[in-house]
């Protein structure tokens, strides 16, 4: 019986490469993947794996997201805002109105959920 309530993340099969949307490389030449492993039924959540190499990105948030990081080190500085330095271990949200940079140090493996709209 295959349980339909709980969904195991396994390995990632496929990532999409590319830059998200909102996301400018403005500092080296980072690169992206994502992964989305699971999709709510109505549509509003999704969450999965990203992956980055270093570089810096400005972001620009439209979506709420909570972050679990597995690998790596980024300092997230907010526009105008203090600098975070998260590693492994760490999680995080990110407001839907945010804006700054995410500079990755090491190599960057992440879980992600977010709330779409």
């Amino acid at each position: 019986m295959t349980n339909k309530t709980i969904l195991k993340f396994g390995a990632v099969e496929h990532a999409e490469a590319g830059d998200l949307p909102g996301w400018i490389a403005v500092e080296g030449q980072p690169t992206m993947q994502t992964a989305v492993q699971h999709t709510t039924a109505d549509g509003k959540v999704i969450s999965g794996t990203w992956r980055a190499s270093p570089g810096t990105y400005h972001a620009t948030y439209t979506d709420y997201e909570f972050v679990h990081m597995i690998a790596g080190r980024i300092i997230i500085t907010p526009d105008g805002g203090t600098p975070v330095e998260v590693g492994p271990g760490d999680a995080f949200v990110v407001e839907a109105d945010f804006k700054g940079t995410w500079k990755i140090i090491e190599p960057v493996t992440k879980h992600f959920v977010v709330r779409l709209g």
